[in-house]
């Protein structure tokens, strides 16, 4: 006996009035720009005229499209802009609240309210969230893109923002058409790796952090500066890559003669510095830790870590001037800016 399909069953017309609405929401109709016809729906879907109509008066009454007469249906454009920043993340980390902090008093000092929205690393999610708020008329989006870009990029190539700001802020691997101020992440790892080369010669690990799920290309970045920085100075040092910190253990340390770790956030680092007190080993003396995000838990953390610091701060106030700039009708087309991260040596 066949198993029975336990799958509510769902309405064509509402099947529809979803594909149509996150059509529109993704920008795949721009605004301004007619939607099918019922008669077009009929043809394209094979469903009944009635059906059609019903899809179009329910965009309609969502206020996605705007229906006149003898002409068709058009993507609607809002109208004015709400005072209000939205911010767009792949997850949370220690440095992804300090960039929304920061943000946040960027926005109030400029009388502005700002809310943050998390796309899991998905970058359907990224789409739909961006192209929401566009849809909702926020002044700005400032976007901490996912970590495949390149499943973004079309959707940016295309993206009609009507009026308001689109920024990405803390990377792109991609390159964008909007705005962006970035670090150079790249130039962070060099700066982590020279310092961590001063170590009594040995393995150095960089530590990964692969509790999110999909493709991590700016991880991936670093990984390979890491390794290739090591291997061209040929001094005695060798590379390791280890996926999570649960993979190291005393044996790990010991067998492999690690010397040094360069850890993704701080948080892995003060996990590793736990752990290593545990098993016995001096800081820094036997293990140099240098971890990447400079927060406060490698500020305020006994002992203070060793960290590369990203600049989140400029970060923030550079973003918001663009925003301002824009709004006050500035050309801010070419506005891009690489901020170049510096190691802060402390007692790791």
């Amino acid at each position: 006996m066949a198993e029975k399909d336990n799958k509510p069953f769902v309405p064509i017309y509402q099947k529809l009035y979803h594909y149509y609405k996150d059509a529109i929401i993704t920008q795949k109709y721009q605004p301004g720009e007619r939607v099918p016809s019922i008669n077009e729906m009929i043809a394209q879907h094979q469903i009944a005229r009635e059906t059609a109509k019903i899809v179009l008066k329910m965009l309609s009454h969502e206020g996605l499209i705007i229906q006149k007469p003898g002409k068709g249906s058009f993507v609607i454009d809002q109208g004015p802009h709400k005072k209000l920043w939205g911010v767009v993340v792949p997850f949370f980390s220690a440095h992804i609240e300090e960039l929304i902090f920061y943000l946040r008093e960027e926005a109030v000092r400029f009388g502005r309210e700002l809310e943050h929205y998390v796309d899991y690393n998905n970058w359907e999610e990224e789409i739909r969230l961006v192209g929401n708020l566009i849809n909702q008329r926020v002044e700005a989006v400032i976007v901490i893109p996912t970590f495949d870009e390149t499943q973004t990029a079309s959707f940016y190539t295309r993206l009609k923002s009507g009026g308001t700001v689109v920024s990405l802020i803390d990377h792109t691997m991609a390159g964008s058409y909007f705005t962006y101020v970035i670090q150079s992440y790249d130039l962070g790892v060099k700066r982590a790796v020279n310092y961590l080369l001063k170590s009594p010669k040995g393995t150095l690990a960089f530590v990964k952090n692969n509790i999110w799920l999909r493709r991590n290309m700016v991880q991936e970045l670093m990984q390979d500066t890491f390794q290739k920085f090591i291997a061209d100075r040929e001094d005695g040092h060798h590379s390791m890559i280890i996926n999570n910190v649960y993979h190291i253990s005393k044996n790990l340390v010991q067998q492999q003669n690690i010397r040094g770790f360069l850890c993704c956030d701080d948080h892995d680092a003060i996990r590793i510095i736990g752990r290593l007190k545990e098993w016995g080993f001096s800081i820094p003396e036997d293990v140099t830790i240098v971890s990447y995000g400079n927060t406060d838990m490698a500020k305020y953390f006994t002992p203070a870590i060793t960290s590369i610091n990203p600049h989140s701060h400029e970060m923030a106030m550079t973003t918001a001037q663009i925003i301002r700039q824009k709004l006050n009708g500035e050309d801010v087309s070419y506005s891009q800016y690489v901020l170049q991260p510096e190691i802060v040596i402390r007692k790791t």
